[in-house]
């Protein structure tokens, strides 16, 4: 916490000590000098410590109005000093608050190439957790100042607003971003997101939440690469736990996030070898230098073979998956210096 705030909090809590000080003083002083009840002292020291003018609840003594006296002088002082320091307290937070929001903004707009996530519910929490696991840069987008003040920090970058708003937006740096997720709980709003990014930035890659099968379609139309329905995810799954558990279990165990866990790894050809040159599997032969699998392939036009033979001609702008042991992804990325996520 900013030591500016933590050292006003100190003079709040002092100024709120010499109150109830003065308070109890007060009361005190009028239950036994002048022999009132404790509601009628309370009554007395109240209006005493504010000064609003309205009668004694009985005449007092000499003794009781020279204590009044000094009452009213320290409750002059010590409430002008409380309200001095609150004042101080309320500016010095906002000016903190903006001047953290500015750092913060400054910070989005160095970004070049990033995700931007649409609210931080649950999916959108998930996401970003995984995202922070890749080293990805990223940006969320929530309307919720609260969620914001909790969750904030030097590696969640965060804007307030709605994601709706194009100006919000482009406080996130749609322009520049080159993926958009929309974790938005409701249907309607992620399909406004959705048109709204497309339009802004027609190269952007789009992942959009689904809760409805019905608005997978309009997600899909309105620019959507790709829609997600948790729910229907989460069944699939627990069905498979029932039809292949063993299979599942072993699905469940792979790790695809960190730097010294991962089992699968996706790679671009160019960085196995020039691609000016068309290579094989077999030539590369990953399994005999590595000790991982290839499982997969991903051709220049999107289409996907599981299990690729070893004579398949590895095109440009391809990508083939890997499957292997910590240690032997390890050993894999360290032959061809490949960045370890």
């Amino acid at each position: 916490m900013n030591p500016l705030i933590n050292f006003f909090r100190t003079k709040i809590y002092t100024a709120v000590f010499l109150l109830l000080l003065m308070l109890s003083i007060g009361v005190l002083g009028f239950r036994f000098m002048s022999n009132y009840s404790w509601v009628d002292s309370i009554y007395m020291t109240v209006i005493t410590i504010t000064t609003v003018g309205f009668g004694e609840v009985q005449p007092l003594d000499d003794n009781a109005k020279i204590f009044t006296i000094f009452l009213i002088l320290a409750s002059v002082v010590i409430l002008g000093y409380a309200i001095t320091v609150i004042t101080e307290y309320i500016l010095s937070k906002n000016n903190f608050e903006e001047l953290k929001q500015r750092k913060m903004q400054k910070r989005i707009d160095s970004f070049k190439d990033h995700i931007i996530i649409c609210g931080y519910g649950r999916n959108g929490k998930q996401a970003a957790e995984k995202l922070l696991a890749y080293d990805k840069p990223f940006v969320i987008i929530e309307k919720d100042k609260d969620i914001i003040e909790k969750f904030q920090s030097e590696v969640v970058p965060f804007v307030l607003g709605n994601a709706n708003e194009d100006e919000v937006l482009f406080l996130a740096g749609i322009e520049r971003a080159s993926t958009l997720i929309s974790a938005l709980p409701n249907d309607a709003d992620n399909l406004f997101v959705v048109l709204s990014a497309r339009q802004i930035n027609s190269g952007l890659s789009i992942i959009s939440r689904a809760s409805q099968e019905t608005s997978y379609q309009k997600l899909k139309l309105a620019g959507a690469n790709n829609v997600i329905l948790p729910d229907r995810i989460g069944g699939d799954h627990m069905a498979s736990l029932v039809v292949v558990p063993d299979l599942i279990e072993f699905i469940d165990n792979l790790s695809i996030v960190g730097k010294a866990n991962v089992n699968i790894e996706e790679i671009a050809v160019e960085k196995l070898f020039n691609t000016s040159k068309i290579e094989t599997l077999r030539h590369l032969d990953l399994r005999k230098k590595s000790g991982c699998t290839v499982i997969g392939y991903k051709g220049e036009h999107g289409e996907y073979i599981v299990n690729p033979e070893a004579d398949m001609q590895l095109q440009p702008n391809s990508k083939i998956i890997v499957l292997g042991r910590p240690e032997q992804i390890r050993k894999l990325n360290s032959l061809y210096d490949i960045e370890v996520l």
